[in-house]
């Protein structure tokens, strides 16, 4: 297996969007299409993958806007936790709230589920908080985290819009991504990567919680 992977900002709010896949099978992902649908394709074809999934972290506008495009040009399934289907659905609600063109998008084709494999070697980590449907997908072999906008360089993802949770992102966080490999790299759902080390000991919101893992801090 060898791994190839590139991310880069798109969109209105600049989402980080991820594309990952196998190059010696072909196979690959899109994760959280939020805009820029043909700089995505053209890095598709760059990478000569053929895509299996567009996969979301979770259903804000800023993380799904392309996927209709990208489906349109691959034919690959949409993948989204089903905990977000009342924010997929509310899609051009959204985009009316944030004054962003709103384009119909296709219903999800497969709901994901926690510790779902994928065909590149990474799986899903259902992780919420920020939404219900929040997932992180962790590629151990490559020692990367995709996590949305579950944690962030410094910080953590809001809780006060519609489905948040601040107890249940503190839960994710801590038991699910603190337990992973601490030198892995996070690509967060906007801005610069981190790395989940770096989070455990000075997160300013959330650090490790007292006896976990790799760290002494609490």
């Amino acid at each position: 297996m060898k791994i190839d992977r590139k991310s880069f900002p798109v969109g209105p709010l600049q989402c980080n969007c991820t594309v990952i896949g196998d190059t010696e099978t072909g196979i690959g992902y899109v994760f959280d299409p939020g805009g820029d649908a043909q700089r995505i394709l053209s890095t598709v074809r760059s990478m000569g993958l053929n895509i299996a999934g567009i996969i979301h972290t979770h259903a804000h506008l800023d993380h799904i806007l392309a996927a209709g495009e990208i489906h349109e040009a691959t034919g690959a399934p949409i993948w989204v936790h089903r905990g977000d289907k009342f924010l997929w659905d509310s899609v051009e609600t959204q985009c009316r709230m944030w004054g962003v063109p709103y384009s119909p998008l296709p219903d999800p084709h497969h709901w994901i589920e926690d510790e779902e494999d994928l065909q590149c070697g990474g799986y899903c980590i259902h992780t919420p908080g920020h939404t219900p449907g929040s997932t992180s997908f962790y590629f151990e072999e490559s020692s990367l985290l995709i996590a949305g906008d579950t944690l962030f360089q410094g910080s953590v993802g809001r809780t006060d819009f519609e489905g948040g949770d601040a107890q249940a992102l503190k839960k994710s966080i801590q038991q699910r991504i603190y337990k992973l490999d601490d030198s892995a790299t996070v690509i967060t759902g906007h801005g610069p990567p981190t790395t989940i080390g770096q989070e455990m000991r000075f997160n300013a919101i959330i650090r490790a919680a007292s006896g976990a893992r790799n760290s002494p801090l609490t």
